[in-house]
């Protein structure tokens, strides 16, 4: 790995610590000589590679204009792409979904998208994959765009300060609604994520780490760019994708965990009610990993403190993330 430098794909609130917390630089007070926190960063764009100040896109795309397209964000540890499979089954899933066609096949995919890791050296890190329309004019029709167009993105990154896996996150409850199935389907991973963006801001404005979403039957869907589980007397449960969940890849991991360490797991609506009163909670994404939740609204989860279970969780799941995946180099 050539560089020291992380990208910070987020800028949650860093809770005071304890006297006796260990006390660590924060990641986004680093120098960042690039976007992406990789020295000469390489990204591909339809077939070609280029420089992070010459990775351009026309301003005709309708991924810019309307957020027409598709995108995966994907992590790679020690050498090693954890679950590619899975991330390109949903991609493509996506894809089907809208009417866009992937330009290539799952193979070249995978090969571009091995290249364009050994091209920028690293061993650990994330990448943002994305599908867009292409270039079409300013009309909203998609039969304009003839081509869609391809581009894979390197970085290396942290999404929460080291301190917040150790001690646990603080969320909040926002007013925005989850998108409903009969709108936007979550299950898309669209470009078009303003209902995030539009939560994410109600958590800066709270002073929290995430925010909470629900749907509009007021049932728990997710946070802006995470899973959610609570745990109940060693039962371990998340909200249905019928909620509004994101079939998350990393949720999915988490299923596994759990039933590989012997806790009854389900899928099922939850209230708020269920999140205050619950022994733990926690977060799954591609980027935050998993991550514990210590208070919601106000209320503290369990005692406060990142619960058994979940902690017995996240270190299986490193494990697995160290010695698991497809391989990049060799």
């Amino acid at each position: 790995m050539k560089t020291t430098d992380a990208a910070v794909l987020d800028e949650p609130k860093i809770h005071e610590p304890t006297p006796d917390a260990v006390v660590e630089p924060a990641i986004e007070g680093r120098p960042r000589p690039t976007a992406v926190g990789v020295k000469d960063a390489k990204i591909y764009i339809d077939g070609k590679f280029y420089s992070e100040a010459d990775a351009k896109i026309s301003v005709f795309d309708h991924g810019l204009l309307y957020g027409d397209g598709i995108f995966e964000g994907i992590r790679f540890y020690n050498g090693r792409v954890f679950r590619l499979g899975e991330h390109l089954d949903r991609l493509w899933d996506s894809a089907r979904s809208i009417c866009l066609e992937v330009p290539m096949t799952k193979q070249a995919m995978t090969e571009a998208l091995l290249e364009a890791i050994r091209k920028n050296n690293l061993r650990d890190g994330y990448v943002r994959l994305i599908v867009t329309r292409g270039i079409g004019n300013l009309g909203l029709n998609p039969t304009q765009c003839k081509w869609p167009s391809v581009i894979i993105i390197v970085a290396a990154i942290t999404l929460y300060h080291d301190n917040l896996y150790r001690k646990g996150l603080t969320i909040v409850t926002c007013a925005t609604r989850r998108c409903s199935p009969g709108a936007l389907n979550p299950a898309v991973k669209s470009l078009n994520y303003l209902n995030n963006v539009m939560a994410r801001l109600e958590a800066n404005l709270a002073d929290a780490d995430e925010a909470l979403m629900l749907n509009d039957q007021g049932y728990v869907a997710e946070c802006t760019a995470d899973n959610i589980f609570v745990i109940k007397r060693g039962q371990i449960v998340t909200p249905p994708v019928t909620a509004g969940a994101l079939r998350g890849i990393t949720r999915s991991v988490a299923f596994e965990i759990a039933e590989e360490l012997g806790f009854k797991t389900l899928k099922a609506d939850i209230t708020r009610h269920e999140i205050y009163a619950a022994d733990e909670c926690f977060l799954t994404g591609t980027a935050a990993e998993i991550i514990p939740v210590v208070k919601a609204d106000g209320r503290m989860i369990g005692n406060g403190k990142p619960g058994p279970i979940t902690t017995r969780i996240i270190a299986r799941f490193r494990q697995m993330t160290r010695d698991t995946g497809t391989p990049i180099y060799g």
